[in-house]
């Protein structure tokens, strides 16, 4: 007797197979070849402007001792507290996966005796980071991010350099953006400011959250940082920073300022801003995707100044500066642009052949393009011409060389314009050389047909 499927069976059996076994992990992505290209293009972007700035590529690994982001970046700071994903190992030491790249960088400029080179010593990045948030739109466990790190140089001119070059790339790419600035000054300006804080928030405390009470006690500058919109009204009231800071600092931020005026740089002063990262002295700033600030606005990406964070972690006294951009919110931000990188890869000729014989000869001749510096394309693993051709019209190539049973036995290859359909014979010998006359002669009639049009 057959068992037949009920309606119940069958719809589990299309969900099961809807569904495979195994998935991403939860706040991960698969990167399909469509979404390199962005990649791709934003580190291209990036290595070209830090050469030019004179910024050295490193690489750090992406786990590190836990003790390090502990101390480096705070205790109480969210990354620490709530998402870093940390485990021990079986040599029962404390590890964590990267979370962020700056204190790493610290890290290495102490252990690799870099105060010992020309300073400052500029150096940048562009590597995954994990933190254990709760995944939403423009936010991943696991992340890309790109930064810029210069360290030993106390001059405001470093600020506003980092700043620039953040500012740079975004419009190289094409988006609009603002800067948001603030300065939190010394240890010794946020100490006094923190008490003034603190009895200003007291006095709203029926009116503050849970999280920001406890705040008020561990780390009340973090509650300006709050994106709690009932919060917000209390927030844009309280004492500002500003009127606490130092000579020194006032100074500093100022000539910051006036740099980045002087760069064209659209500026907005944002007195709560004070970053979520305790290492942060001085100047802090974010990235904001458009000119004005509005209240649902999330950073792109951000920075500052930290002067202490190389000699808290037991290097020398060291004043340092950098930002972090997050490369996932970039890309979003483009594709809400429909902004799209472009074509990388354009080819010229494409290679096309029938049968067996012309499979392998196909083989060599595609090689010998190639290495002349042609940008060549080809489908070998097609079997019909019609099929081959159809992908070569897909791509736009000028011409397409076809190389079939005749043409193997007669040495000769079939070079067709792909415009207007002409074909002739050439010898395969000279093939290379008639492809490049071509295209060289065409280059030439476009170039004219542009003078022209500009005439």
């Amino acid at each position: 007797m057959i068992k037949k499927n009920t309606k119940e069976e069958n719809t589990e059996r299309v969900e099961k197979s809807k569904n495979p076994t195994f998935q991403l992990v939860r706040g991960t992505k698969d990167i399909l070849p469509d979404e390199q290209s962005y990649f791709l293009w934003i580190f291209d972007q990036v290595r070209a402007v830090a050469n030019s700035y004179g910024f050295s590529l490193i690489e750090t690994p992406i786990i590190e001792k836990t003790n390090l982001f502990v101390r480096g970046v705070g205790k109480q700071t969210d990354i620490v507290e709530k998402e870093m994903f940390s485990f021990t190992d079986q040599g029962n030491e404390n590890l964590t996966l990267r979370p962020e790249g700056t204190a790493p960088v610290a890290r290495a400029y102490i252990e690799h005796g870099m105060v010992t080179w020309p300073q400052p010593v500029k150096l940048w990045y562009f590597g995954k980071m994990l933190r254990h948030e709760r995944p939403q739109a423009g936010r991943l466990r696991e992340f890309h991010q790109f930064g810029f790190e210069s360290l030993g140089s106390d001059d405001p001119m470093i600020d506003a350099q980092i700043i620039f070059l953040s500012y740079k790339i975004m419009k190289q790419l094409g988006l609009d953006v603002s800067v948001a600035i603030n300065s939190i000054g010394t240890e010794e300006c946020r100490n006094q400011y923190k008490k003034v804080l603190v009895d200003y928030f007291r006095t709203k405390r029926s009116e503050l959250s849970d999280e920001a009470k406890k705040l008020l006690t561990k780390n009340p500058l973090r509650i300006l940082d709050s994106k709690d919109e009932n919060l917000l009204p209390i927030i844009e009231q309280a004492p500002q920073i500003f009127d606490y800071l130092s000579n020194a600092s006032r100074e500093h931020f100022l000539k910051v300022m006036d740099y980045l005026d002087e760069l064209d740089v659209p500026v907005i002063l944002k007195p709560t801003l004070v970053r979520g990262l305790d290492y942060y002295t001085k100047t802090v700033f974010e990235i904001w995707s458009g000119e004005e600030e509005t209240s649902r606005q999330s950073a792109l990406g951000g920075g500052g100044r930290y002067d202490d964070l190389v000699e808290l972690l037991g290097g020398r006294p060291t004043p340092a500066a950098g930002v972090a951009v997050g490369v996932e919110r970039v890309i979003s931000l483009l594709k809400e642009k429909n902004i799209t990188p472009p074509s990388d890869y354009q080819p010229d000729i494409f290679v096309a052949q029938l049968g067996e014989e012309a499979k392998r000869k196909s083989l060599l001749l595609f090689e010998e393009l190639r290495s002349a510096g042609i940008k060549v394309a080809e489908s070998l693993s097609k079997e019909g011409l019609k099929s081959q051709l159809e992908k070569a019209d897909k791509l736009k190539v000028k011409y397409a060389i076809i190389l079939g049973q005749k043409e193997i036995l007669d040495g000769t290859v079939m070079l067709r314009d792909m415009e207007n359909g002409i074909q002739e014979v050439i010898d395969m010998k000279k093939v290379v050389v008639e492809v490049k006359k071509r295209l060289e002669k065409q280059i030439r009639v476009q170039a004219e047909q542009i003078k022209e049009e500009k005439v």
